[in-house]
């Protein structure tokens, strides 16, 4: 794609409106952290990236390690979830002109995945600037469609704006622990010859791992990488900058920005 922050935004949802399957996996800078190897922890009171230390941090459902003496398998993971290449298989991975954390990662991705730029989109595609859009057009149109949530065992259902025909939860640090959903979720599909569903991933990195396992396995269905657009509808936190502009009225630059 890579035609526009907000033509390629459309054009996700012009093929989600007409039933045409395709998977939608975001590599941010949590995901090239990894892939480069080096050590992630997201905590209550403090981020970790590699030797650098914030002071701040993230509720607990967003919390997360990756120690690379330890999780090699998932770094493994997710860059072979990066170069999987398939007709509809789109990665959100930076824009040309890239202001966020990734943008020092754009080189290492594009020699990773070289010659694609058809299936190359930016990873902030559903927030920001667009998070409105998809709350007034993508959601609406769940409610048309076989949702499966894949999403964190605290999330409350009850106040999604659509009902999901099925979900599958992960739990703390689901990037290490939880990749027996790979084999469970192709097991249910199998069994269940699930066809023509939308899959909505709302599970860390580990969503990215699964994209490219379940899109490869049947791409007759759809997968979306929704990140933590549907936190406030599953009752858990808004801590992200574009959340709470939104949810809260704060005037914060996120809800504003758009990739070039």
């Amino acid at each position: 794609m890579s035609r526009g922050f907000k033509e390629d935004f459309f054009h996700l949802l012009k093929m989600l409106k007409s039933g045409e399957h395709f998977a939608f996996s975001r590599f941010s800078d949590g995901e090239t952290c990894v892939m480069r190897n080096e050590k992630l922890v997201l905590a209550s009171d403090h981020v970790q990236v590699g030797e650098t230390m914030h002071e701040f941090g993230y509720s607990a459902d967003d919390h997360k390690e990756f120690i690379p003496e330890k999780h090699g398998f998932v770094r493994e993971a997710l860059i072979e979830a990066f170069k999987y290449q398939k007709e509809n298989y789109f990665v959100g991975a930076g824009c040309g002109n890239c202001t966020c954390h990734i943008k020092d990662d754009i080189p290492m991705l594009e020699e990773m995945r070289p010659g694609d730029d058809v299936h190359w989109t930016s990873p902030n595609l559903l927030v920001n600037s667009n998070y409105p859009l998809f709350l007034n057009h993508f959601v609406p149109t769940f409610k048309q469609k076989k949702v499966v949530m894949i999403c964190s065992k605290d999330g409350s259902l009850e106040k999604l704006p659509f009902e999901p025909v099925k979900d599958f939860r992960v739990g703390k640090n689901c990037i290490v622990n939880d990749h027996h959903l790979i084999d469970e979720i192709k097991e249910w599909i199998k069994e269940k010859d699930v066809k023509d569903h939308v899959f909505l991933f709302s599970a860390s990195s580990l969503s990215e791992i699964l994209i490219h396992q379940l899109f490869d396995f049947s791409s007759q269905n759809t997968y979306i990488d929704i990140g933590t657009t549907l936190h406030y509808h599953l009752d858990l936190g808004i801590e992200r900058d574009y959340l709470r502009a939104y949810w809260n009225g704060i005037p914060l630059p996120d809800l504003y920005k758009d990739c070039n």
